[in-house]
């Protein structure tokens, strides 16, 4: 999903995407076209760009390393442009960590000479429907907004679920990629004050309407940060440790697994 808010900052390009056909994918969900790839191969990706005459590639992908990059570098001559958020060694013109606990000083070394960084909160996208959503006026209808991820592999909505009051009204956003989305709907019909979107196209007036936000310490927290809602992160992956870190020296409540107590905990802060 960031690639599609980043590609939406090269509106008088041709934009195209490359993706597998994996499980839990939401290419569905991209308004671009999409070339399926059948492999990991760079060879089939070298082949692709040269019949699409790309001239810029973005990588955003944990596997794809420098080894790699270099490989469709030397065979195509492309400007490539790396996401990274775990500091790791890329072969690219432009690095882009647009996360806000960015530091662009732990790339030395990892990125050859001629790269230009682009780290930190400058560089945060932030959907337009989110800036558009910030200058409405809602109503709190919601005490808890949960957002774990789109895939959420650990479960870890229900984790949160089991331990909230009957009172409380719930708001839980994920997309059809969740594997336990079944779950999650038959939990809905046994708790009336549980409200469940699936691929909501309103996720920034959702968040806008409510009053604390379960999330976890991912770029979802831009977008909470930006819609100055209270929030309490919850981390689910390794890859989301640089952010705990930030996030707990801000002074933000970070939890490294639910608990029962964190709302009442949040609240008597």
């Amino acid at each position: 999903m960031r690639d599609v808010v980043f590609a939406a900052q090269y509106s008088q390009d041709s934009v195209r995407f490359a993706c597998q056909n994996l499980s839990g994918n939401i290419i569905d969900h991209i308004p671009y076209p999409v070339h399926i790839l059948d492999s990991n191969d760079p060879e089939e990706l070298i082949a692709l760009i040269r019949e699409q005459r790309i001239d810029r590639v973005v990588f955003d992908h944990y596997g794809i390393d420098e080894i790699f990059e270099k490989k469709i570098k030397e065979a195509c001559g492309v400007s490539i442009l790396s996401f990274d958020d775990t500091y790791e060694k890329h072969y690219c013109d432009i690095l882009l960590n647009h996360n806000i606990s960015a530091d662009k000083n732990r790339y030395v070394g990892l990125v050859p000479p001629h790269c230009e960084l682009r780290c930190g909160g400058e560089y945060t996208l932030i959907r337009d429907e989110f800036k558009t959503e910030k200058q409405v006026k809602r109503e709190k209808l919601y005490d808890v907004f949960i957002a774990m991820g789109g895939t959420d592999p650990t479960n870890a909505t229900m984790n949160i679920l089991s331990t909230l009051s009957d009172e409380m009204r719930v708001c839980i956003v994920t997309t059809s990629g969740n594997p336990h989305v079944s779950e999650l709907e038959t939990c809905v019909q046994e708790r009336k004050n549980i409200t469940l979107e699936i691929d909501s196209a309103r996720i920034a007036q959702l968040l806008h309407q409510s009053r604390l936000a379960i999330i976890t310490p991912s770029v979802m927290v831009h977008e909470v940060l930006f819609m100055e809602v209270p929030f309490i992160a919850v981390q689910t992956a390794a890859n989301q440790e640089d952010m705990v870190v930030y996030l707990q020296q801000e002074g933000y409540i970070v939890l490294k697994e639910w608990d029962a107590g964190a709302i009442a905990r949040f609240y008597n802060a």
